[in-house]
């Protein structure tokens, strides 16, 4: 028999870095599987948002750093998953 929470039912795992003047994302839900077409959305360290786009087939997604600033990241796959990742300014400097 499997038990499984609500919080968990709903998870995603999302994974961020900065590097050659790009972000990567990797988004997967727990059992491994990438997260395919999910929404990612790019905020800047004030709310506002930048960007966004959708995974690849791989749960992937790339884009040049729109601004240096904390960036909160948001991943948003189907039936209520969502998750985000803050890239903090100064990684987002140093994948410059």
């Amino acid at each position: 028999m499997v038990f499984c929470s609500a919080a968990m039912a709903h998870k995603v795992n999302l994974f961020a870095y900065a590097e050659g003047g790009k972000i990567f994302t990797e988004s997967y839900f727990p059992d491994g599987r990438p997260v395919e077409g999910g929404k990612v959305l790019v905020f800047d360290g004030h709310n506002t948002k930048l960007l966004e786009g959708k995974t690849d087939d791989k749960g992937l997604f790339s884009f040049s750093i729109p601004k240096v600033d904390d960036l909160n990241i948001v991943i948003e796959a189907s039936m209520g998953h969502k998750n985000n990742y803050k890239l903090k300014k100064a990684e987002v400097e140093a994948g410059k």
